[in-house]
């Protein structure tokens, strides 16, 4: 009987925890169902998006091009005679002097020419003393038989044959002097010949490597040259800037142009310590790249910068007053325009186009479409489209983002290295 009890005291025991179960996955339902219908029913929250203001200020209006350097003059250094190189008397990549002796050629044969030439010469020197004496001679007679002549001492053939031999005589001495003219002009090729031997520096700068060694025959009409020597003090910076620029910086610097201070960044990052200026532009665009050449002229003193050096050239072309500035980040550009998100007074956005102008750091400046004091939306952009309610909050630009900004330079670049 106890048995039996048990049996019907668990048995509604477990009725009753069915029960319970029942009522509590209905109530759980019920309260899902109006969770969910609360959810459905309840307004989203509007976007967050960072903006910051439009500022004013007067900002330089900086380019830069890429550039390279050249040697104020480059000599380019041949042979002007024919023959076996046998010295070279400088070190490569060293400072020269003009007239500094660079390479020598063997000046045996010229040394001999020179030689016969310098005997050619004394030979007709003799040749016109001895005619010389003969003319004397002749003028003599004849001034003897002349007067005789007229008084018919003497035959007309005596006249004549004395007459024909001062003019003989005369016309001998002009010979010898023409050869000896003649003569003296070889000498002189000669001896620049053999001066030409030693081959010397035209101007003051650095001599480059040898292109030819010892004991190579080099003339005058061989193809590469012996080497070049560089003017670098003062050196060229070489740009080519686009038709528009060229224009461009000729209004904003009111044709002024070699007056604009310029600066030169070197391959390190480096700026270069002394400033240069504008010097010369080429004489017509080149049709291929549609650009024009133009070189500036830097202070090289120390012979620190070398031809052939990579930098860029920095020019400030003008100061704009007044430039209304706005982040980079915060004007987007589709199909050619460029748009921005303004956040109006009951903060919904108002998207528009703007004309920029030039770029000054990490920022643009624009010329149009927005007006000082107007909040513009740099975080979150694509949140905000037109109309839509905003919550906007102050951007704060964290350390990755100031050091990325602050490294951009206050330029507007152009040119391909």
């Amino acid at each position: 009987m106890a048995f039996f009890k048990t049996c019907l005291t668990n048995a509604a025991k477990f009725t009753n925890l069915r029960k319970n179960l029942r009522v509590g996955l209905a109530l759980a339902t019920a309260l899902a169902v109006v969770a969910c219908s609360k959810q459905e029913h309840a307004a989203p929250s509007p976007p967050i998006v960072e903006y910051v203001t439009v500022q004013q200020q007067d900002v330089p209006i900086i380019h830069e091009w890429v550039g390279v350097t050249d040697g104020y003059v480059n000599a380019v250094i041949k042979p002007q005679v024919t023959g076996y190189l046998v010295r070279q008397l400088y070190h490569e990549g060293q400072l020269v002097k003009k007239g500094q002796a660079l390479f020598e050629i063997d000046p045996r044969t010229f040394k001999a020419a020179f030689d016969q030439a310098v005997g050619t010469l004394e030979q007709a020197r003799g040749n016109l003393a001895s005619q010389q004496a003969v003319y004397i001679s002749a003028k003599a007679d004849l001034d003897r038989i002349r007067p005789l002549a007229s008084k018919n001492a003497v035959s007309k053939k005596d006249l004549d044959d004395a007459i024909g031999k001062e003019a003989s005589s005369s016309a001998s001495v002009e010979a010898c002097k023409a050869a000896i003219t003649a003569a003296a002009a070889n000498v002189e090729k000669a001896r620049l010949e053999l001066n030409f031997t030693k081959i010397t520096s035209p101007v003051d700068g650095i001599a480059g490597i040898a292109k030819a060694q010892l004991g190579n025959l080099v003339s005058p009409s061989m193809s590469t040259e012996l080497t070049t020597v560089s003017t670098v003090n003062p050196i060229k910076v070489y740009i080519n800037v686009s038709e528009q620029e060229h224009l461009k910086a000729q209004k904003m610097a009111n044709n002024a142009v070699d007056k604009i201070p310029l600066q030169l960044i070197l391959a390190d990052g480096s700026i270069y310590q002394h400033q240069g200026r504008f010097v010369l532009a080429d004489r017509q665009i080149d049709p291929g790249t549609g650009t024009l050449k133009v070189g500036a002229l830097f202070s090289n003193p120390n012979d620190s910068l070398r031809p052939g050096q990579f930098g860029r050239l920095r020019a400030t072309l003008a100061i704009r007053k007044g430039a209304l500035l706005v982040p980079q980040r915060a004007i987007t550009e589709m199909q050619g325009k460029h748009l921005i998100a303004v956040i109006t007074a009951d903060n919904k956005a108002d998207v528009r186009p703007v004309k920029v102008g030039e770029r000054f750091g990490s920022y643009w400046i624009v010329e149009g479409g927005i007006n000082l004091g107007e909040k513009v939306v740099v975080e979150g952009v694509q949140k905000a489209r037109p109309g839509v309610q905003l919550d906007p909050k102050p951007f704060k630009a964290n350390d990755t983002t100031e050091k990325k900004d602050s490294s951009a330079p206050a330029s507007s670049q152009s040119g391909k290295r």
